[in-house]
Formats: structure tokens, C-alpha cells, sequence
């Protein structure tokens, strides 16, 4: 069992990096999304003069940063919960659905969206598929980063599931006592 712990610490530790990492690449991304809007605009409003570039770079800008941060706003456990089912019920209960059933319902929807995105992304790269517009972006290495953050958020639930089990274990053997 210690290994186990250890394993799991290390784990743990991983996921912290790379929480606070996907999180900083996104505010990045998001930012620079900012500036590529606001480029477009003042060309297009301000200079009459548009161009077609900053709104396919700012979608996959968009897609590029919730990927990366979708894994670490759930590892923080700042994503938006439901809180008035859960607070009617008794402390225990509130654990189990908010720390064992909820991880596992969402790890269900996390697993589909990254075996789908993953075929997604595969067939893009395949056949070499590229947007539609004159920019022709090469479009799988866009596709790729979904199941890319939703696989980091897949281990994440885990995580929070496994941490789940393990305080209702412990909330039990102190009621017991």
C-alpha cells in the first residue's frame, strides 16, 4: 500500500504542474484571442479595410484554450456546481454525490468526448483535412488538443474519485468509532 501512495502522490504532483501550466498556456491564449478580435475589428471598422484571418484564428484559439483549461479548472475544483441539491441532504450523503458520483458521471461524458475527439482528430490527419477558408488551416493538430485536455481531465476525475472514496472511507471509520 505505501507504493501505492507514492505512485499516487506522484500523480497528484503531475497533475498540479500540469493543472497550473494548462491554466497559464490558456490565459495566454485567451489573451492573444483578445488581440487578434480586436485586430480584425479595428481593421475592418476603423481602416474599412477587412481581413479574414483573425476570426479562424481566434476559434482556434478559443478550442486551444478551453482544452487547456478545462483539466486544470476541474483539478482546482472551480467549475460550476450545483450546490443547491446537494446542501438539503446530511454531510455524508453530500460527500458521496459530490465527490464519488458526480467525478463518476462526468468521467462517463470525458471519456466519450475524448474517444470521439481522438477519431476526430486521426481521420483529420489522415486525410490531411484543412478549413474551409483561403487561410487553409491545417486542422488536426486543433482537433488533437480536445482529446488531449479532456484525456488530462479524464485523469483528473480520477483522481477526484479516488480522493472521494478514500475521505468516505475515513468518514466512516470515525463515525464507527
Amino acid at each position: 500500500m505505501p507504493l501505492f501512495r507514492e505512485k499516487w502522490q506522484a500523480v497528484s504532483r503531475f497533475m498540479e504542474r500540469a493543472s497550473s501550466l494548462g491554466l497559464l498556456v490558456s490565459g495566454v491564449l485567451i489573451m492573444l484571442m483578445g488581440m487578434a478580435v480586436t485586430y480584425g475589428a479595428t481593421r475592418r471598422y476603423f481602416f474599412d479595410n477587412p481581413e479574414q484571418y483573425s476570426g479562424e484564428a481566434s476559434t482556434i484559439l478559443s478550442v486551444a484554450a478551453a482544452a487547456f483549461a478545462i483539466f486544470g479548472v476541474q483539478w482546482l475544483r472551480r467549475n460550476i456546481r450545483v450546490d443547491f441539491l446537494a446542501s438539503r441532504f446530511p454531510q455524508v450523503v453530500q460527500g458521496i454525490l459530490l465527490d464519488i458520483v458526480c467525478p463518476i458521471l462526468a468521467l462517463f461524458f470525458a471519456v466519450v468526448v475524448t474517444w470521439h475527439s481522438w477519431r476526430a482528430g486521426l481521420y483529420a490527419l489522415r486525410v490531411g483535412e484543412v478549413s474551409t477558408s483561403s487561410w487553409a488551416v491545417i486542422l488536426w493538430p486543433v482537433k488533437m488538443l480536445v482529446p488531449v485536455g479532456f484525456g488530462l481531465l479524464c485523469l483528473v476525475l480520477l483522481a477526484q474519485l479516488y480522493y472521494g472514496i478514500i475521505s468516505l472511507k475515513e468518514r466512516t471509520v470515525k463515525v464507527k468509532q
